[in-house]
């Protein structure tokens, strides 16, 4: 599968990265099937927003309403990590549900896609598989 999202806003959560920095920034990903067509922003509410990140439910919770109320979809969330790589880390891997889910990773000045899916060797949790980007 490949990721469908503008070089806008991949730029949009380049900067979103460096003005938090050297905390974490977050946000949602938003659009329809595998196409991102917006970004949102959110507050890392984290007790340690310099090596974890948790979206402000008050923006995610909004979010929800809109999409049920034909907005888009929340198809996954993006986070920086300030001082590593643009892979998930093992908290990320600990954390993440397999649902399906993208998550956008900013490091470095760039932005890698991964997907969280089930895990087939049944332990349960998930398996971040990347995604390729493409332009819409």
């Amino acid at each position: 599968m490949a990721v469908a999202i503008t070089s806008t806003l991949c730029a949009e959560m380049v900067r979103a990265a460096e003005e938090a920095a050297p905390l974490e920034c977050c946000g949602l990903l938003l659009g329809q099937g595998d196409t991102v067509t917006a970004i949102l922003p959110a507050a890392n509410i984290s007790d340690t927003p310099d090596n974890a990140f948790l979206i402000d439910p008050v923006v995610l919770v909004q979010a929800q309403r809109a999409a049920r109320q034909g907005g888009p979809d929340i198809l996954g969330h993006y986070h920086s990590h300030p001082n590593g790589r643009s892979e998930p880390s093992e908290r990320d891997q600990a954390q993440a549900l397999p649902d399906g889910r993208l998550w956008a990773i900013i490091a470095s000045g760039k932005v890698r896609f991964w997907r969280a899916l089930p895990d087939q060797s049944g332990k349960g949790g998930a398996v971040f598989v990347p995604e390729e980007r493409v332009a819409p």
